[in-house]
């Protein structure tokens, strides 16, 4: 009976001791975002997924120089017009891709211009880095955001 026990004790431990690798690979977290030209970093966007699995994300805070970029998104044309930059929901609606470790189906504003994008988030490198896809018809770009949480 106690190696039943102690065979129990062992699944137990390695199944915990996976549980972060897997939460790796889901783009949920906080981001440090780069600039495209520079590389220097510019904000950190908190990922979240509600009870459905459906991903939102907020721009928690500024960093790196500040450049002379406005604070509010004077250029939104939705609800998010003229609201600061700073707690912004800028992910909306992403979901898991079935049987890919991709997020899809949501959309991606550029606070900076106020376009929407459709989104795709695939995170790579163990979960370090999650490229994000934003994307009009057959144009878009492609950022590297560096997890920090």
């Amino acid at each position: 009976m106690k190696t039943v026990y102690t065979a129990i004790f062992f699944v137990a431990i390695a199944a915990v001791g996976a549980l972060p690798a897997w939460a790796q690979m889901s783009p949920v977290g906080l981001w440090r975002t780069l600039d495209d030209k520079t590389q220097q970093p510019t904000a950190e966007v908190r990922i979240r997924a509600n009870t459905a699995g459906v991903l939102s994300g907020v721009v928690e805070r500024s960093v790196g120089p500040d450049d002379g970029k406005e604070a509010n998104c004077s250029q939104c044309t939705d609800e998010r017009k003229d609201q600061p930059k700073i707690g912004m929901e800028i992910i909306r609606g992403a979901q898991k891709a079935e049987g890919k470790d991709v997020w899809e189906g949501g959309k991606i504003l550029d606070p900076d211009n106020g376009k929407s994008y459709t989104l795709r988030l695939t995170p790579i490198d163990g979960g370090k880095k999650l490229e994000v896809r934003g994307s009009i018809g057959p144009f878009g770009r492609t950022q590297t955001w560096i997890r920090v949480q």
